[in-house]
């Protein structure tokens, strides 16, 4: 069974730093592009950073970019999201997801997981 399974998250301080983890199941990390997304209570899921799988291009929104850093490791078929610098408005359910990465937009082509909570609170 093809499955990604998020970790990591958890309740931080503003200004505090968190590593989330993506690990892959039932099949090979290395030929997919991994993507990150979050969905804040009543709002809609949007993109945080992806990963290409063929030259491991990074992208990341705006809103983290500078503080967010997205990396993979495919010998452990493992992605990671070390993220600094951590703001309220960073709260929320964060979802590893594969997908085609791009400059302008990213193609989610593959099953939401159960993600992580991230809290960002005093």
């Amino acid at each position: 069974q093809v499955q990604l399974v998020e970790s990591g998250g958890g309740l931080v301080q503003p200004g505090g730093s968190l590593r989330l983890s993506c690990a892959a199941s039932g099949f090979t990390l290395d030929t997919y592009g991994i993507g990150w997304f979050r969905q804040a209570p009543g709002k809609e899921r949007e993109g945080v950073s992806c990963i290409s799988s063929s030259d491991g291009s990074t992208y990341y929104a705006d809103s983290v970019k500078g503080r967010f850093t997205i990396s993979r490791d495919n010998a452990k078929d493992m992605v990671y999201l070390q993220m600094n610098s951590l703001k309220p408005e960073d709260t929320a359910v964060y979802y590893c997801v594969t997908a085609s990465c791009g400059p302008s937009s990213w193609y989610v082509d593959g099953d939401w997981g159960q993600g992580t909570q991230v809290t960002v609170s005093s």
